[in-house]
């Protein structure tokens, strides 16, 4: 019995995506992009190791809101991808109780609503978060396009990557999970 062609093959929802090597789009060279919906409509993502130059300080003084937590003061904005990369979009855990959230599962959501900001500081105000501006996009069946070219690697995702080491360890420890060094893994990988 075959599927419906619509219906993805795998669901990538709470995994890692890590650029391949071989990577041309500059958006993605040596990205590691946590996958926060998967479905017949396609993906939604946010990279989670590009720091841009500006903290969450700067950005709370952008839209008019003071940051109260000193737990996330300084801490740096990152570029989540080429698509509405004037939104903010929090990558957070755990999920709580926010106006606009997908949850990602394992503890994780992401939330494009002002509210998740305006807990910073508060009652309840999530252990941790990463906030991107913009985030990445792909139409049905695409991703798994980019797949079968090998553009990609990925693996269930690890939050204690994402949130308790710093950006430019992120994609080798991800490599890691899956027993691959990033610095020996070749450009033609996967091609015989």
């Amino acid at each position: 019995m075959s599927s419906h062609p619509t219906t993805p093959t795998v669901d990538l929802t709470g995994h890692f995506l890590i650029a391949m090597p071989a990577m041309v789009d500059k958006n993605f060279s040596r990205t590691l992009t946590l996958v926060c919906e998967h479905n017949e409509q396609g993906a939604l993502g946010v990279i989670v190791n590009k720091p841009i130059d500006m903290s969450l300080d700067d950005l709370f003084e952008r839209i008019d809101l003071t940051l109260e937590s000193p737990r996330f003061q300084g801490q740096p904005v990152y570029f989540g991808g080429p698509v509405q990369t004037d939104r903010g979009f929090v990558l957070h855990r755990p999920i709580g109780d926010f106006q606009s959230s997908i949850d990602i599962g394992n503890g994780l959501a992401l939330t494009s609503s002002r509210d998740v900001l305006q807990a910073l500081g508060g009652e309840h105000e999530p252990d941790d978060v990463l906030v991107t501006l913009g985030y990445a996009g792909w139409q049905a069946g695409q991703i798994e396009w980019e797949l079968a070219q090998n553009a990609w690697l990925t693996v269930r995702a690890d939050p204690q990557i994402i949130f308790a080491l710093p950006p430019e360890e992120r994609l080798v420890a991800a490599m890691q999970l899956l027993g691959v060094d990033y610095a020996t893994l070749s450009d033609v990988a996967g091609h015989a």
